[in-house]
């Protein structure tokens, strides 16, 4: 690679700048004291030359997919922005996820060619091992699973990773199998391919689900949002899970097979994706079903929307709206697989889980259209320690929120289905304690008081508990 000369040799923690003075080998310079000092004093004054970049330790790593990510060293042009491009390509070669460990050595240019501005830069990389393999505990939505991987990283030598998963938790239990492939010089660019069985349990609906299924996703940025397009085949078993499911439900039962196109659009500029203090969040998502075969077909169109502003003393208000619609095409009705649901301490919290709209004899068979809405107001704890303590973890918050779900004659005009979604609003109050999980979940025990309630809804009247990855 024209100036970038890479070594084969073998070894992500802090950036060690090694030498005196910003990583300026001085004692390698044989030279005279004035002169050494002379050098150095150009090197952090004046404009220096990157000349060579120097990757020891690859393995079974293509050069030419490196290339791309640490281009930008040469492009520096005094010292301090050399550090500063070597620890962006440190950063970029650490996402590509195939190294375990990579520094960076700055030093002064040496041989026949070396200028007298010149300087050398070295990273020393560990690759992962062939194949790794984990053992966790995962929080989704109100459920906990144990979950086993098998990742084989780097398998071709440009950053891909195919990926076995096991998971065996209180509600679902699911394998599968993936193959990732970034561009390169591009990591937000990726392609994926995933197989996959999933066997989920919905008591709220009496209703058990097995899916057997593959997908192909492409994901991009677009200038400051992120898309991914999708397409998804899966065969979809649907059975009781119980005798006294309703009939409703056993009507369901059956097999069914589900081809569709998705496209999905996020825009995140929050601090933090679990307890946010500033920033917005605008996602959507649309799927289309039936135009590549299957029997499912539908149009479904969904939306997330949060706002976040900081107050005095470290409080933190919060806004939230999601909604979404779903439009069958043609004279076939929509699975209960792929409704809405609604209700649930990750939700409209003062509910029990999925426990607001349409159902028959006490199963909930979700709804067409939905939408939901809260306001929550963040402060520290009364006993906070120090900033950057245990405290930091915990935060109070007061919440108000509401929702709606139900089903729509399409044959009525928008006038008749607003109407509807405000009909009937289930809402509710409370306060609660809120223990964030790393950057990846939260827990949360409120106390609710749950209004607006209708005739089939299940209330959580009281202390209830939330955990998961996404609140409303």
């Amino acid at each position: 690679m024209s100036s970038a000369n890479m070594r084969a040799s073998s070894s992500l923690d802090p950036l060690p700048m090694q030498g005196p003075e910003l990583g300026v080998h001085a004692d390698d310079i044989e030279t005279p004291e004035m002169e050494q000092e002379s050098k150095q004093e150009v090197l952090e004054n004046k404009d220096v030359i990157v000349q060579h970049v120097h990757i020891d330790g690859l393995g079974r790593t293509k050069e030419d997919c490196l290339t791309y990510e640490i281009a930008g060293v040469f492009r520096a042009k005094n010292l301090i922005d050399v550090m500063k491009r070597a620890h962006e390509a440190r950063q970029k070669l650490l996402r590509l996820g195939i190294f375990r460990q990579v520094e960076v050595v700055i030093d002064t240019s040496q041989g026949v060619d070396a200028l007298p501005n010149g300087l050398d830069v070295t990273f020393e990389v560990t690759e992962l091992r062939r194949m790794t393999g984990s053992y966790n505990t995962m929080v989704g939505n109100n459920e906990g699973s144990m979950v086993l991987g098998l990742k084989l990283p780097n398998v071709f030598g440009r950053a891909e990773k195919l990926t076995f998963q096991f998971s065996y938790g209180t509600k679902e239990t699911s394998y599968g199998l993936s193959f990732f492939k970034p561009q390169p010089g591009h990591f937000e660019r990726n392609f994926a391919v995933n197989f996959y069985k999933v066997t989920g349990q919905f008591p709220w609906s009496s209703l058990r689900e097995t899916d057997r299924g593959v997908s192909t996703e492409f994901s991009f940025p677009l200038w400051k949002t992120n898309h991914t397009l999708k397409w998804e085949g899966v065969w979809r078993e649907l059975g009781c899970l119980a005798r006294t499911a309703s009939f409703a439900v056993r009507e369901e039962s059956g097999h069914s097979l589900k081809s569709s196109l998705s496209h999905a659009m996020v825009i995140d500029t929050r601090n933090s994706t679990i307890l946010p203090r500033r920033g917005a969040l605008l996602k959507i998502n649309q799927e289309l079903a039936g135009y590549t075969g299957g029997d499912a077909s539908f149009l479904k169109e969904d939306f997330e929307l949060q706002f976040n502003k900081r107050l005095f003393w470290d409080s933190v208000l919060s806004a939230s709206l999601w909604g979404g619609c779903l439009l069958p095409i043609g004279d076939k009705p929509t699975c209960i697989a792929d409704r809405f649901y609604l209700g649930g301490p990750t939700s409209v919290r003062g509910f029990s889980m999925y426990s607001i709209g349409p159902q028959s004899e006490g199963d909930y068979l979700g709804g067409e259209v939905y939408w939901a809405g809260a306001v929550h107001l963040y402060t520290p704890l009364p006993f906070r320690p120090g900033k950057g303590g245990f405290g930091d973890l915990f935060r109070t918050h007061f919440f108000l929120n509401a929702g709606n779900l139900c089903n729509l004659n399409y044959g009525d005009g928008p006038r008749a289905h607003l109407s509807k979604l405000a009909e009937c609003i289930r809402w509710s109050y409370g306060a609660g304690i809120v223990l964030r999980l790393g950057n990846i979940a939260r827990l949360e025990l409120n106390y609710c008081i749950p209004m607006g309630v209708q005739s089939g809804d299940r209330i959580c009247d009281g202390v209830q508990f939330g955990a998961g990855i996404r609140f409303l």
